[in-house]
């Protein structure tokens, strides 16, 4: 059986699966479409929390970019999994004792203040929306290479099937088709990843298969060092960025993802708040299986590329493919225009360079898709690969609408403007905001500002930026106030969006970033999707400073923030 055919039936297979199953999980009243009814079992949880975290960014992006940027990348699987550390211990037992439904209502509370609220929602759809835009670049990727068609209708076929089963069945609904999706996923990485560590290696176990030695006897890991080296690119092993970037990056991506809204949300899904705790463990463990695999994927996958496209000796040029004997894989990918050869010398031979002398362009969220095409291995197996890509981005993308939805509906609408809207009109109102959400993220999917784990990571800096200091010091400092509150998270917000607007421009304006966008050029060598820690930072500074000056906290909000953090089992919420 040919390889489309394979993709068509595997890829339809698991789709059929997730349909049903949101037809199955309609969500038919508010609680089942914000918070699954508040029925799911911390296991279950956490694996469809797993599904819901390992985006396009995950699964299609991260691998890349260590593919890539090797010991540089190692900041995602620092930060992407440390983040669940804080989740556990410091954010979901106790947003989940508070009893509500999304993140804008607990700020709207705590901090007596519909102003506090309505901040909270902006900084809550800038995040998510800047997120999903990564989800809808893997989603386009994924498909166009699926259906062998150009990324704009790979994105808009997308984008249809994102509407409709997400559209449908709310949170009750997303949450078992994410559990269905985590096993696919997983399932998907790993298969691929032992093959692959087999033919390299010999060992079946990619973990340690990144340890073992080629066929020649070499380390894999020396071996791409050499071989970037001859390329003239830095080693793989080697740090190339600055330590303070490093560190930053890695602790805004640490507490960006205790303050993404999406993920958040997941812990009011379980019926205690003991719960809580377990599901976050539970989604470290499950997210550990791909993270930990990630490093074998991406250095295998670099080294198998360079291998095809160079396979004689570097001085001689050639030892460089020739572009019409090119294989089968490579033309598939130029289908997608992801993948650009430009023969500069007019040889016919495919340069892979470091430098204007470079003839080949990729772009860095192929390589996980591409890389058992690249290694020859069984149709199936790439099949899998294309379905598990899928289905990654669509579980991310449906709980990121899921959270702006949340936020427009129950928060704004409910909360706010239309306080006495009824049952069904909001579930309509979150059905049509969660609509228009994938109509805006679809267009500016379009025209991302980086690859898919980049976009992320500018996400990651905005939420870390603006929510999660809100939460922390709604949580254990009691005397922040609701002025120092909504300062603190404009000025974090405010901050970050500034940074990232002057080195990166923005998209949809052309020519606003600086003429020369380089390392070099930032604040003290602080990249734009580092820079969420700094303006972490500027929130809790800026909401103390200004809580000090201004009133304390009414008395009885005092007293609820001591009450959220008095433990009492394995208990309910807190009533209000």
């Amino acid at each position: 059986m040919d390889l489309q055919t394979t993709t068509y039936i595997i890829v339809g297979i698991t789709f059929a699966l997730y349909i049903g199953i949101a037809i199955w999980a309609k969500a038919s009243t508010t609680g089942e479409f914000y918070a699954a009814g508040r029925g799911i079992h911390p296991v279950a949880n956490g694996m469809a929390t797993a599904a819901d975290w390992m985006s396009a960014a995950s699964f299609i992006s991260m691998a890349g970019l260590i593919a890539f940027k090797g010991y540089d990348a190692s900041i995602f699987l620092m930060g992407w999994t440390g983040g669940y550390v804080l989740l556990a211990m410091l954010l979901a037992p106790y947003l989940r004792k508070f009893g509500k439904f999304t993140v804008p209502e607990f700020i709207g509370d705590r901090y007596y203040s519909q102003t506090a609220r309505i901040v909270a929602v902006i900084c809550l759809i800038t995040a998510s929306l800047t997120y999903v835009i990564g989800q809808m670049k893997g989603i386009g990727v994924a498909f166009s290479r699926f259906l062998e068609t150009s990324f704009e209708t790979g994105l808009f076929t997308g984008m249809i099937i994102v509407f409709f089963y997400a559209v449908l069945g709310g949170m009750k609904g997303i949450t078992y088709t994410q559990i269905a999706q985590y096993c696919v996923l997983i399932f998907a990485y790993t298969v691929p990843a032992i093959f692959i560590s087999l033919q390299l290696t010999g060992n079946p176990i990619p973990q340690l298969g990144l340890w073992g030695n080629v066929s020649d006897g070499t380390p894999l890991l020396a071996k791409l060092d050499m071989t970037l080296v001859d390329l003239g690119f830095a080693e793989y092993t080697a740090q190339k960025g600055g330590t303070l970037n490093m560190v930053l990056y890695t602790f805004s991506l640490m507490i960006g993802t205790a303050g993404l809204p999406h993920v958040i949300i997941r812990f009011f899904t379980v019926p205690k708040v003991r719960d809580a705790r377990m599901s976050a463990g539970w989604a470290l463990v499950f997210i550990g299986i791909l993270y930990t695999t990630a490093p074998a994927v991406g250095s295998m996958a670099f080294y198998n590329l360079a291998n095809t496209v160079q396979p004689g000796p570097v001085a001689d040029p050639a030892g460089a493919l020739s572009y019409e004997e090119r294989p089968q894989w490579f033309k598939n990918w130029e289908k997608t225009g992801l993948l650009k050869f430009e023969d500069k010398n007019s040889d016919g031979r495919i340069q892979y360079r470091k430098g204007d002398a470079n003839e080949l362009k990729i772009d860095r969220d192929i390589m996980v898709l591409a890389n058992p095409e690249i290694a020859k291995l069984p149709n199936w197996v790439i099949a899998l690969v294309a379905a598990g890509g899928l289905a990654a981005a669509l579980s991310t993308a449906a709980g990121l609408l899921l959270a702006i939805s949340s936020s427009i509906s129950h928060d704004l609408m409910k909360g706010i403007f239309v306080k006495d809207i009824s049952e069904k009109g909001e579930l309509l109102a979150a059905r049509i905001a969660m609509g228009g959400a994938i109509v805006v993220a679809g267009y500016f999917g379009l025209h991302p500002p980086g690859f898919a784990a980049q976009v992320v990571a500018l996400a990651f800096g905005l939420a870390a930026s603006s929510i999660f200091p809100a939460l922390m010091m709604g949580i254990f400092n009691k005397k922040v106030n609701n002025t120092g509150a909504v300062v603190g998270m404009l000025a974090g917000l405010g901050s970050t969006l500034i940074y990232i607007f002057w080195f990166k421009g923005w998209f949809f304006i052309p020519g606003t970033a600086m003429a020369a966008n380089t390392t070099a050029n930032h604040f003290m060598g602080i990249a734009p999707e580092a820079f969420g820690a700094v303006g972490a930072m500027i929130n809790f500074a800026s909401a103390i400073i200004v809580s000090k000056l201004t009133k304390e906290p009414p008395e009885h909000i005092q007293h609820l923030v001591e009450d959220i953090r008095v433990p009492r089992g394995s208990g309910g919420a807190v009533d209000h």
